[in-house]
């Protein structure tokens, strides 16, 4: 359980912030800007909730939990330890990353294939749904990036990687499965 009674704490004061290990890195750290951009994804995604409705309002809660989930995988560096902590921390399965899977075909089942490349936006879901997906690739290529020189659960790499795939089909079913789509018309303006 997280206790939170005191907001501030000046321990980074000087630019460096802890791990969920305890260890102290600079805040511009690879890991850092790896968790640091999903947590920036979490609150895209909480704007776009703001246009979701039902189940699909459900998925997306899920997918703001999941997050929260690889945050915590990601701030913890010392997999390889994984085993003999008292406390076994937080790791992103492949579990999550098949669930998206299958999310991902329910909803493309009945969007129509792409003959044109889309521009983002159509309704405010499915604009909101673009900046997710855009900020996902951002968050997927600093966790490839960290995974070169440190540890990293793949899970995560695949995750992110599926989850922007996710906010692309997802943003295609906002715009009445594809039909609302803006279309890309390749040198419309010269």
């Amino acid at each position: 359980m997280v206790v939170l009674n005191k907001i501030y704490t000046r321990t980074g004061d000087k630019g460096d912030t802890a791990l969920g290990n305890g260890d102290r890195v600079a805040k511009h750290s690879l890991r850092v800007t790896a968790y640091g951009t999903t947590d920036e994804l979490n609150s895209h995604l909480g704007v776009a909730r703001l246009h979701a409705e039902g189940d699909f309002n459900a998925q997306l809660s899920m997918i703001q939990n999941d997050l929260f989930d690889l945050g915590a995988d990601l701030c913890r560096p010392d997999m390889e330890k994984d085993a003999e902590s008292e406390y076994p921390p937080l790791r992103a399965t492949m579990a999550q990353v098949e669930r998206l899977e299958a999310e991902i075909d329910a909803m493309n089942k009945d969007i129509a294939p792409l003959r044109s490349f889309i521009l983002p936006g159509g309704s405010a879901l499915a604009a909101h749904l673009h900046i997710c997906r855009t900020v996902s690739r951002r968050a997927e290529r600093c966790a490839v990036e960290l995974a070169e020189i440190e540890s990293v659960n793949p899970a995560v790499i695949k995750y992110l990687n599926r989850l922007s795939d996710w906010f692309f089909v997802a943003a295609r079913a906002a715009n009445d499965n594809g039909e609302t789509d803006v279309l890309w018309v390749p040198g419309a303006n010269r």
